[in-house]
């Protein structure tokens, strides 16, 4: 367990690199630079000290070593539209607020999702079942940036029952909250219902009733086990994507998250912005997948980590 640990610690700094060239070089080859526009209004002079002062005007491998060193300090470096806040001090106040978000619309999804998915597969082919399916094909028809102005109508505007946007008591976060949440439930669903009804075929269920133990029993105790690994791949990416913010929805309620300033720096071209977002969300994602990996390992002692069973 610990030499799969290490190993796949190792290998998640290399695809961290890896992803970090990969942007960092592909920004690059797209023609001109976030001082671009500037070139035809201001003199000569003045745009080549800006890009100066950016490192711009190095060799591509210059500022590569130079951002990578930057990196390796935790400094994200200064952001090019905004003149007094640097990356770091941009993905410290967007990522509370989008952190919030997500975890909320995680933990809805999440719970929402495998209650209905054990409901659906328990009465297979019942009322319940039909109910629930054609409740996830809905959920995840309508997408997110549709759900959202639908909930403002009837739930904020027409009935007022909620705040129609910005961000402050918890009352603000329930609209956005289900425009995230009710998509990756209806998926979850989906996954633990098909998932539950492959395990309700096995013999130690069928054991497990002989016994004279109660449903309740056998799905928390035996079902829900097994039937959950599935769920777990889906898990780590939605995770991560929900934790780091979702721009569309945060724009719509006017939440001051990271989607916001990810977005604004792609339009702007404000390098480490992009470098530095891209680099917060993909440590994210793969430290979650990383965490998934090793619970596969705890959720179901079978699965072997190495060849050797290490």
């Amino acid at each position: 367990m610990l030499y799969y640990a290490v190993k796949r610690g190792f290998l998640m700094i290399v695809t961290l690199w890896m992803i970090v060239t990969v942007t960092f070089v592909t920004m690059h080859l797209i023609p001109g630079d976030p001082f671009a526009s500037d070139a035809k209004m201001l003199p000569e002079e003045v745009v080549k000290n800006m890009r100066a002062e950016y490192n711009l005007d190095q060799p591509i491998t210059v500022q590569y070593l130079l951002y990578l060193k930057g990196l390796l300090q935790f400094d994200l470096g200064p952001s090019i539209q905004s003149k007094t806040r640097d990356v770091n001090t941009l993905i410290a106040e967007g990522f509370p607020a989008s952190a919030v978000l997500g975890l909320q619309s995680f933990m809805v999804a999440l719970a929402g999702g495998i209650t209905l998915g054990i409901v659906a597969a328990l009465y297979h082919n019942r009322t319940l079942d039909f109910l629930s399916m054609f409740a996830a094909i809905i959920g995840i028809s309508v997408p997110s940036f549709i759900l959202a102005p639908l909930l403002i109508k009837y739930l904020a505007v027409k009935w007022e029952l909620l705040p129609v946007a910005a961000w402050g008591s918890w009352e603000h976060s329930i609209l956005p909250t289900l425009a995230l949440s009710i998509g990756p439930l209806a998926i979850i669903a989906r996954f633990v219902r098909a998932s539950m009804l492959e395990v309700w075929q096995q013999e130690y269920i069928s054991t497990a009733e002989a016994k004279g133990l109660g449903t309740f029993s056998i799905v928390v105790r035996h079902g829900m086990r097994n039937a959950i690994l599935p769920v777990l791949t889906f898990i780590g990416p939605l995770f991560a994507n929900l934790m780091t913010g979702t721009f569309v929805v945060e724009k719509i309620f006017a939440i001051p998250g990271l989607g916001k300033y990810f977005v604004e720096s792609i339009f702007n071209r404000d390098y480490p912005v992009i470098l530095g977002t891209t680099v917060f969300y993909s440590f994210v994602l793969i430290f979650t997948l990383y965490i998934i990996d090793l619970l596969y390992r705890v959720i179901d002692p079978r699965i072997r980590l190495t060849s050797g069973g290490k």
